[in-house]
């Protein structure tokens, strides 16, 4: 059984009590990404079962710079699984192995930007049948919290999941888009939260996810809840061992809009005194949103290149943001 850092169980690779905030939400993510074939993608189920639904998402980056897409709020009844929209996680292993599943429709995005649009993009972009079938086990120890740290995130109208743990993965297995098969193996990384949650909760954030290989990964985040609040950290994975990163700077390029990004330079230092610096390409990019009560919220999908010394990984870069309010 892989390691477990923090206040976690093994079983809480499980779905959780549904709590009685009208905004619960329990969710699980994983990314993945073949190296040798620079491709990769995601998928996320966000339960919400007091609103009866479940919020799915999957999205593939091709090497050409292709995306598939598909978001639904599909209905759900409890939150005793997460199996909604034709995606389904299930656990091997607590803490050590699980699989994903889809099967089901998706977009496919010539010029993923389009999905800033998404009516638009749903509806003028061809659609493929996708199948995925992965398998996630751990390079990693599984790091997080299962507890709300502060009164103020206690407050369902400010929080962003109480409850939330990370762990890097190998991921193999196969996709299928129509009658083409592709064989993954590769690496990743599985998030997995529950507690309250509004996605204009917070001011803004850039959550980073970088696998180097079976023995080398990392995890940055900055979040900013508002003006002079701001939270750096994250964690670099070693040989399956962790070290806690203290401080970091992103200098990010953008592109015309100011909005997307495309270029990162991260530098960081761990509490054990080590610096790097690890520069990020994005290969691909698909802008998604969430509204709420006239408000919106920015979230950049970028699959990234990342380089630390010698060593050339990939991951996940996302950036979000809020947006000014809807008339």
């Amino acid at each position: 059984m892989a390691k477990i850092i923090g206040n976690l169980v093994p079983e809480d690779d499980y779905t959780h009590p549904l709590g009685e905030e009208t905004n619960f939400n329990e969710s699980m993510y994983f990314n993945f990404f073949d190296p040798e074939q620079s491709i990769g993608g995601f998928v996320r189920l966000g339960n919400r079962a007091n609103e009866g639904t479940a919020e799915m998402t999957v999205c593939v980056y091709r090497d050409d710079g292709r995306v598939l897409f598909n978001f639904k709020r599909a209905p759900i009844a409890n939150n005793e699984a997460f199996d909604a929209g034709g995606l389904r996680f299930d656990v091997i292993e607590p803490s050590e192995e699980l699989s994903t599943r889809y099967s089901g429709g998706a977009v496919e995005l010539k010029d993923a930007r389009s999905m800033s649009d998404p009516a638009k993009a749903f509806r003028k972009s061809p659609r493929r049948r996708l199948e995925i079938d992965l398998r996630h086990r751990a390079v990693g120890p599984m790091y997080g919290s299962s507890r709300s740290r502060s009164e103020e995130e206690r407050n369902p109208e400010k929080q962003f999941g109480k409850a939330h743990y990370e762990q890097h993965m190998h991921v193999t297995g196969r996709l299928q888009i129509d009658d083409e098969t592709l064989e993954i193996d590769g690496y990743g990384l599985r998030d997995h939260s529950w507690g309250p949650r509004y996605w204009q909760a917070i001011e803004g954030y850039e959550w980073l996810t970088m696998n180097f290989g079976p023995d080398f990964g990392a995890m940055i985040s900055v979040i900013r809840r508002g003006e002079g609040d701001e939270k750096q950290g994250g964690v670099l994975v070693r040989d399956g061992e962790l070290s806690l990163i203290k401080q970091v700077s992103i200098e990010t390029e953008f592109e015309d809009n100011d909005l997307y990004h495309r270029g990162l330079k991260v530098r960081l230092e761990t509490t054990s005194g080590e610096s790097l610096v690890i520069d990020g390409v994005v290969k691909g990019f698909i802008p998604l949103r969430n509204r709420r009560d006239g408000r919106v919220t920015h979230i950049g999908e970028g699959m990234t290149e990342w380089r630390c010394g010698d060593r050339v990984g990939y991951g996940l870069s996302e950036y979000l943001s809020q947006g000014a309010a809807e008339d």
